[in-house]
């Protein structure tokens, strides 16, 4: 089983600010991954815009819900990002939050 932690308490904050069911939705994702099982959740790889190994959950909707993490480093499903996503195209911001995070988590592991 995989261990479960925010990168940081602002990605915590950003999951809890996040209506209930869509904690609740994203959460049993999560705990899939844990277990080695496949999410419920669709998901989009974000290898090519934010890191190799960063995968984002996806609640489509009217608001759109996102909730970006990895799992590759420390045996631990990491959250990097969680976010309403409101446009029809890609959250350029949201794309960037969760790149600068990535690469703190790195810096984090070098030392």
């Amino acid at each position: 089983m995989l261990k479960f932690a925010f990168v940081s308490d602002a990605a915590e904050r950003e999951y809890r600010a996040l209506p209930e069911w869509v904690q609740d939705e994203f959460g049993k994702s999560l705990r899939q991954i844990q277990f080695g099982e496949l999410p419920s959740l669709a998901t989009t790889h974000l290898s090519d815009s934010v890191a190799a190994g960063v995968i984002e959950l996806k609640i489509n909707g009217r608001p759109a819900f996102r909730c970006v993490y990895i799992t590759k480093y420390l045996k631990t499903v990491v959250v990097l990002h969680s976010f309403v996503k409101t446009t029809n195209g890609v959250d350029q911001q949201a794309l960037r939050t969760a790149a600068s995070r990535y690469q703190d988590l790195m810096r984090a592991i070098k030392h």
